[in-house]
C-alpha cells in the first residue's frame, strides 16, 4: 500500500499559499491549519500503518462554510478527504497530499429528538452514543453500537455503514437511519431519504451510506430510536472446540432464534480481554460465545431457555447466564475492549474485516491458524457471529518494515480465503485504502468500472475521497502480477484481473 503521490517540496509550498488565500475569504483564520505541527494529527486514521500529511486543514464551523469550501476546491481541483472522529479502520479518512482534509468535529449538535416519531436529526460530528444518551430520558435508544461508539461519530457511522455487537437484531446503520442532508463537490446542497415511510424517486439514500464519503460530504443525518427493552440478559458459553462454537452459531439461527447480539471470540482474544477488563471469561475454552436477549422478562426467560437448550446441543462445555445487568455489561465490555486489549500486547495491529456465511465460521478460524505460522505473526480473532462479520487482528511491530509486510499478505489472504467462502472482502469498516488490492479479487474490471460510473454521477472530476475503494485496472494488473510472482495466490480460480 502506498500513500497519494509525492509533492515536490517547492510545487508544495505554492500550491498551498494560493489555497490558504483562497479559503482564508470565505472562512475565518482560526479554521485553517497548514503547519506541520498542525496537520500532523490528522495524517491518520484508526489504521495508523499509512500515514500521509495533507496540504491543510479545514476545520468549518457552519455549512455555508462547508460549502464555500468545496465550491473553491472544486474550482481549484483540489482533492477533499472528509473526517469526522478519525475512528475508521481501513485509511478511509486518511489524507491526499495535495488536498485538504475537511474536518467536521465542530458539527456535534443534537437538532431535535421526536420521542413521538422516535427519530433524531443530528449534525454529522455527534458521537453515535451521544445520541442514545439524549434519548434515555424518552425510554429511547440508537440501536447501531460500534465498539467505538463512545468516540466515533453519526457521519462516519453513516460513510462507513457501521453495525455493531447488536447488528444482528437491530441492523446496521442503513437499517436505521431515515434521512442523509450534505453537499456534493461542487458545493450543491443534497438531500437523501426522508423522514417520512418512503421516498418518492431512486433509493439513493442506500447508496450514499456506506460510500465512504465518495459521493457527498454529509453534514446532518435523522435516525430511527428503539424503545429500550424491559430486560437483557447475556449467557457466555465455553466450547473446547472452535469446530462446536461455529456449529452452535449456525444451530441458534436455524432454530428461529435471533439473538439481540451474537458474538464470538478465540482463546488468544478472551486471555487478551481478560487481563485488560476481568469480565470473567472462561480463559480454558478455545472460543467463547456471547449470546444476548432482551424484550418482556417472560420472552427473555423463554429465549434463554431455548438458546441453552441449542447451545448444549453443540457440545457448549460451559454456560453462565447474566445475573443481573452489571454483570450483563461486564460481559459485554470485554468484547467491547477487544481491540484496546491487543494493543496492550501488540506494539502494533491490523484489524482486517471480512463477512462469510455463517457455516464456514470453523474453517475460517482453523485457516487463519495455518496463516499464522505461514506468516509468523499472531492474530487474535473477535467476531460479530450471528451475521458473519469477522475482525481478525493480526499482531506485529510496524517500526520493521518486514513485519509489516508479512501483515500485509497476511491480511490478503484472510480476505481472499474469505471469498472463496463465499463471502466479501468487507463487512462495516469499509474498503478505504487498506483493501483496495482485495476488491481486485472480488471484482471484475466490468464490475469496478460500473462503480466509476457511480461516483462520477456524483463527482465527475473525482476529487472527493479520490484514491480509495474502487482500484484501478492498471492497480489490479499490478496487483496480480505481484500477487502470482510471490506465489500468496491461496486461491487461483478467484483473481479478475
Amino acid at each position: 500500500m502506498k500513500p497519494s503521490p509525492t509533492v515536490d517540496p517547492a510545487q508544495r509550498y505554492q500550491a498551498q499559499a494560493r489555497l490558504v488565500e483562497a479559503l482564508g475569504q470565505e472562512l475565518p483564520a482560526h479554521t485553517l491549519l497548514w503547519h506541520a505541527e498542525d496537520t500532523t494529527p490528522y495524517e491518520c486514521d484508526g489504521l495508523s500503518a499509512y500515514r500521509q500529511r495533507p496540504l491543510l486543514v479545514a476545520l468549518p464551523e457552519t455549512e455555508g462554510q462547508i460549502a464555500a469550501l468545496l465550491r473553491i476546491c472544486h474550482g481549484l481541483q483540489v482533492p477533499v478527504v472528509a473526517r469526522g472522529a478519525g475512528t475508521g479502520l481501513s485509511g478511509g479518512a486518511m489524507p491526499h497530499a495535495a488536498g485538504v482534509t475537511l474536518g467536521l468535529a465542530k458539527f456535534k449538535q443534537i437538532l431535535q429528538i421526536d420521542p413521538l416519531a422516535r427519530t433524531a436529526r443530528v449534525q454529522c460530528g455527534v458521537r453515535n452514543l451521544a445520541i442514545s444518551e439524549a434519548a434515555a430520558a424518552h425510554g429511547l435508544y440508537y440501536a447501531p453500537d460500534p465498539s467505538s461508539q463512545i468516540a466515533c461519530t453519526i457521519g462516519g457511522n453513516v460513510a462507513e455503514n457501521s453495525g455493531g455487537v447488536h447488528c444482528l437484531k437491530y441492523g446496521l446503520t442503513l437499517h436505521n437511519v431515515l434521512r442523509v442532508r450534505g453537499y456534493t463537490m461542487a458545493g450543491e446542497a443534497v438531500e437523501f431519504g426522508s423522514e417520512a415511510l418512503d421516498a418518492a424517486g431512486l433509493d439513493l439514500l442506500s447508496l450514499v451510506v456506506g460510500s465512504e464519503g465518495m459521493l457527498a460530504v454529509i453534514t446532518e443525518v435523522t435516525v430511527k430510536l428503539t424503545p429500550k427493552p424491559q430486560l437483557a440478559r447475556c449467557l457466555m458459553a465455553s466450547f473446547d472446540d472452535v469446530r462446536k462454537a461455529g456449529e452452535a452459531v449456525a444451530q441458534i439461527v436455524k432454530a428461529g432464534i435471533i439473538p439481540a447480539g451474537l458474538e464470538m471470540m478465540d482463546k488468544p482474544m478472551t486471555a487478551a480481554v481478560e487481563d485488560f477488563v476481568h469480565a470473567g471469561y472462561d480463559l480454558a475454552a478455545e472460543a467463547i460465545l456471547l449470546c444476548e436477549s432482551d424484550g418482556t422478562p417472560e420472552e427473555v426467560a423463554e429465549e434463554v431457555g431455548r438458546m441453552e437448550a441449542v447451545l448444549r446441543a453443540s457440545g457448549a462445555a460451559r454456560i453462565e447466564v447474566s445475573a443481573d445487568e452489571a454483570q450483563r455489561l461486564r460481559f459485554w465490555s470485554g468484547r467491547k475492549n477487544a481491540f484496546p486489549a491487543s494493543g496492550r500486547i501488540s506494539p502494533d495491529y491490523m484489524c482486517m474485516d471480512s463477512t462469510i456465511p455463517r457455516k464456514n465460521l470453523a474453517a475460517i478460524l482453523l485457516a487463519i491458524q495455518e496463516m499464522e505460522k505461514k506468516y509468523q505473526l499472531r492474530c487474535a480473532n473477535v467476531f460479530h457471529a450471528g451475521d458473519g462479520n469477522l475482525h481478525p487482528l493480526i499482531l506485529f511491530d510496524g517500526s520493521d518494515p518486514d513485519q509489516l509486510r508479512r501483515c500485509e499478505e497476511f491480511g490478503a489472504e484472510i480476505l481472499e480465503t474469505s471469498v472463496a467462502l463465499g463471502g466479501t472482502v468487507t463487512g462495516e469498516h469499509g474498503v478505504g485504502v487498506e483493501k483496495l488490492n482485495s476488491m481486485c479479487v472480488q471484482f471484475s474490471a466490468e464490475e469496478r468500472e460500473q462503480m466509476f460510473s457511480i461516483k462520477r454521477a456524483f463527482d465527475p472530476a473525482e476529487l472527493l475521497n479520490p484514491g480509495k475503494v474502487i482500484p484501478t485496472l492498471h492497480r489490479c494488473a499490478e496487483y496480480g502480477r505481484m500477487h502470482v510472482k510471490r506465489g500468496l495466490l491461496a486461491h487461483p480460480e478467484l483473481p479478475r484481473f
